[in-house]
């Protein structure tokens, strides 16, 4: 295996793209059937996990069984409240272990990645550096503070952390937040060098994991993270659930995220109220316990699967679309950076001469293939490149197959054969 820049393991793109790939989970609805235009009905080809990944079977089995002891979480004497406050509680741990955390860092359970980041942006103090080439999820909370600063991205890696360091050597910075892995192209950015960054200017950093925890390993201790975000549903749990881990301070000394029951530790009509610190503090109200349990049984079963044959499920899965996009004439592949090779399981392309939505529709309504359209909540970034009316973005998972690549690719060039 060859290192990529500095913060993950590629695995190195040899393999005869001609091989039959299995999927690598049981996933749920892997056998769904829909409808196509000619009236058949066929499987469904996923691929569109990038947005919302399938749940895989463990995880709907630890919901169910999670389901039958159901209660109250924190203030209940019951005997099922009890269970309900541990399971809840060791959700959390897991959470930790699994990303690598430090032993005193929050785990906040959220509601998904925005919302994390909603969270983070109500608790930092300062101004807090992006790239224009987020999400906006990790783009608009911050501007909405009025303290964000964002930097145009290079067309090379290596110049955007140059454009990142003169940014923070004219002016200080509390936070630098960026995405580990576009959405858009897939590419993955090297976080040690951009926790390195970060910290030699006096600035903590918050790395957007939502297209990365589900594909490569990550850790807050190992890479020097101050804060990482990511949602349920990109990493087969999705229960309406996400994550924020990181340094308690800031979030301990800022008001709470909602006020209501759970965050409080006294009310008094008359003096006012006390809060809690730590996660209660901003995770008022009954939480969502069903939706943390499935984001821990999702770290358990992806743990056990072993980064390492995900990944080299992913590069096999990645090498043979790309080979199969390269060959069908109009089609161009997107990129963000000229000397990025490492990717996640996601191409973004656009078709020469053809509507992003009309590709997406063509998929759809022939071949049963969901792929997704448009600007991925990633405007600023399409239009820069040159795609403001959209792409076509193919993301898959650990229930994808060499079969669904390839019915892929034949759908594409029937398509391209029609105009």
């Amino acid at each position: 295996m060859t290192a990529v820049l500095d913060n993950t393991d590629v695995y190195a793109a040899d393999l005869d793209a001609t091989g039959s790939i299995t999927a690598l989970a049981d996933v749920v609805g892997a056998d769904e059937l829909v409808p196509t235009v000619s009236g058949e009905q066929v499987r469904y080809a996923n691929f569109d996990y990038a947005a919302s990944a399938p749940a895989l079977a463990e995880v709907a089995a630890a919901v169910t069984e999670a389901l039958g002891q159901y209660a109250s979480v924190h203030r209940g004497a019951g005997h099922l409240s009890q269970v309900t406050t541990a399971r809840y509680e060791q959700a959390r741990e897991t959470v930790r272990r699994f990303v690598g955390g430090r032993a005193d860092d929050t785990v906040v359970f959220t509601r998904n990645t925005t919302d994390a980041i909603n969270l983070a942006a109500h608790a930092v103090p300062g101004d807090v550096v992006v790239l224009d080439i987020e999400h906006h999820a990790n783009l608009l909370p911050w501007q909405r503070t009025g303290r964000a600063r964002v930097v145009v991205a290079q067309p090379t890696f290596a110049a955007t952390v140059a454009a990142l360091e003169a940014e923070l050597s004219a002016k200080p910075a509390a936070l630098l937040a960026i995405t580990a892995a576009s959405n858009v192209t897939g590419e993955v950015l090297p976080i040690r060098t951009l926790t390195a960054l970060a910290h030699r200017h006096g600035a903590r950093i918050l790395v957007d994991g939502a297209q990365l925890v589900a594909h490569r390993p990550v850790s807050l201790v190992g890479y020097g993270i101050d804060y990482l975000v990511f949602s349920g549903h990109k990493v087969y749990a999705p229960f309406g659930a996400g994550v924020l881990i990181g340094r308690g301070d800031w979030l301990d000394a800022a008001p709470p995220y909602l006020v209501g029951g759970g965050a409080t530790a006294h009310v008094d009509l008359e003096h006012g109220t006390d809060w809690h610190t730590g996660a209660a503090l901003h995770e008022a109200g009954s939480p969502n316990v069903l939706g943390a349990v499935a984001i821990a049984a999702a770290a358990d079963a992806i743990k056990h699967l072993g980064f390492e044959l995900l990944g080299y499920h992913e590069r096999d899965l990645r090498v043979r679309l790309d080979a199969g996009l390269a060959r069908l004439d109009g089609v161009t592949p997107l990129r963000i950076f000229d000397d990025v090779d490492d990717r996640v399981g996601i191409a973004g392309f656009s078709v020469e001469g053809r509507p992003a939505r009309e590709v997406a529709e063509f998929l759809s309504q022939h071949h049963g293939i969901g792929v997704r359209d448009g600007k991925f909540c990633a405007h600023p970034l399409l239009v820069r490149l040159g795609y403001g009316d959209g792409a076509v973005r193919a993301s898959f998972g650990l229930g994808t197959s060499s079969d669904d690549v390839d019915r892929l690719l034949a759908a594409l060039a029937e398509f391209l054969a029609t105009a």
